[in-house]
């Protein structure tokens, strides 16, 4: 029999457009179909070695855009093979990719077709049981614990020869997400290294400095802005929230400092007419933001600075995630069972309306915004940082990997000289806020993470190939990997 062929068509040595094309026993298989972001390349599909019309199957391992950002593309082109995902992936596809086509100049009628042949192609399975697909070729899902609805994928060949594709595999004791399991042997490993260079920090110092990110904040009447993914991140962001707000000692912590910066009797109005509530309402309206005469009007409870979710995609992923509790790891099923719901919590806020968006980017701090897009290269995100970098008083909080070429990774970068400034949109902003990177807040396993992920194997893999990371991560996990 001929030997399977797996050619790399996006993702193979950067982070994003992860898309692998596996050949075997005849049939076309392919593995993620992402966009690229920031300075990322892929390969344009006219130049693959199959038209997309020859495509059998499309696996998925997660939804993230830039693992299935291209699949609408891939459809326009002729693919009409199956789309086969887990039922998580399955229930947050369309979402995502409605949203990424917002930002095409396709017509709504195309976009409407387009996601509904793609909701009919698309199947969602279980985990850990194993399906057949022709031609004598076998899968398995396992849950990888980035994402809710992430997986690895095991194939076995009509010979026996075994592939699994790792996906981007998580970290342990991420809020919301079970562990990611452990995978069976294989002759071939492609395997994911975000970071494979280096470590996070641990669960308990990631809190800390959240915590201590928050307090400055109400100490310098700040904002703390997140940049953060809609799906994933921002809901792992809001359930930390809960559990740090629900902490008697930061309470306490919080409480007096609130009580040290109240200013003017507790209320302050700037000249916009939008109105900052200093004394809490503990029975504010929960998630929503309330208009009155006098604006926008945040009523928080007592101890607590408001969580303005800034992201209609963000909101709209919350609820989805809300809806797949099944999926959840014992720890969030047991706070929802005590009726503590794990991302949901007084003083949190949903910004829907784009009149709001433009209220909230005048309001004082002290208060959190969360909003997209992740690495800084759209969204919401933009208008706040261009409204609060210039003012010393306020926090940027990158929570997640910035690719080469984003403004993300140039804020970072920047951050650190005398005089940095970033350009967004063509114009130039100053950098006065303070930056900050907390990687334990990456969804993606670290370098000790992705190795002990390998050696849990029941049998050592007998090849590996190292797949979505920059060139210097890669070669440090090879350096690691070929000492065990």
């Amino acid at each position: 029999m001929k030997k399977p062929n797996i050619t790399h068509l996006g993702g193979e040595n950067t982070v994003t457009g992860s898309c692998h094309l596996l050949q075997a026993n005849g049939l076309n298989v392919m593995v993620d179909c992402g966009l690229a972001q920031g300075n990322d390349t892929i390969l344009r599909m006219e130049s693959w070695p199959v038209s997309p019309s020859d495509v059998d199957y499309l696996f998925l391992t997660h939804a993230h855009i830039d693992h299935i950002g291209r699949v609408p593309e891939l459809i326009k082109r002729g693919f009409s093979g199956e789309i086969i995902c887990s039922h998580a992936t399955k229930a947050l596809l369309i979402p995502m990719l409605q949203d990424a086509m917002g930002f095409t100049d396709w017509s709504e009628k195309k976009v409407d077709n387009l996601l509904r042949t793609i909701d009919e192609l698309s199947w969602g399975f279980e985990y850990r049981e194993t399906f057949s697909l022709k031609k004598g070729i076998k899968f398995k899902l396992g849950c990888a614990g980035h994402i809710l609805g992430s997986c690895f994928i095991r194939f076995e060949l009509s010979d026996g020869f075994t592939i699994v594709f790792s996906g981007d595999l998580g970290a342990k004791d991420t809020p919301i997400l079970c562990d990611p399991d452990v995978a069976e042997g294989c002759d071939l490993l492609i395997l994911e290294s975000t970071y494979g260079d280096r470590n996070h920090e641990g669960r308990k110092s990631r809190i800390e400095v959240l915590r201590k990110v928050l307090g400055r904040a109400l100490d310098d009447e700040g904002i703390v802005y997140i940049p953060a993914f809609s799906l994933g991140r921002t809901q792992e962001l809001i359930y930390e929230m809960d559990r740090l707000f629900s902490d008697t000692q930061c309470e306490r912590l919080m409480a007096a400092k609130r009580r040290k910066n109240r200013k003017n009797n507790g209320l302050a109005t700037d000249p916009h007419g939008l109105t900052r509530t200093g004394n809490f309402h503990a029975k504010a309206q929960r998630r929503k933001i309330k208009e009155s005469k006098d604006g926008l009007v945040a009523q928080k409870a007592e101890f607590k600075i408001p969580v303005f979710i800034d992201s209609p995609l963000g909101l709209e992923i919350t609820k989805i995630y809300s809806s797949l509790s099944e999926y959840w790891d014992k720890d969030a099923k047991a706070l929802m069972a005590k009726g503590d719901h794990p991302i949901d919590f007084e003083g949190l806020y949903a910004v829907e309306r784009f009149r709001d968006h433009k209220r909230l980017l005048e309001m004082d701090g002290p208060a959190i915004v969360v909003a997209g897009s992740g690495m800084c290269t759209g969204g919401r995100i933009i208008e706040h940082l261009k409204a609060g970098l210039g003012d010393e008083r306020n926090d940027v909080f990158f929570v997640g990997y910035q690719a080469k070429g984003t403004a993300g990774r140039d804020i970072l970068k920047y951050s650190k000289r005398p005089g940095g400034y970033v350009v967004l949109d063509g114009e130039k902003f100053n950098i006065e806020a303070k930056v900050h990177q907390l990687t334990g807040y990456s969804a993606h396993a670290d370098q000790k993470g992705l190795i002990e992920w390998v050696e849990a194997m029941p049998e050592k893999p007998g090849r590996i190939k190292l797949v979505h990371g920059e060139a210097w991560a890669q070669k440090a996990l090879y350096r690691e990997l070929g000492k065990e």
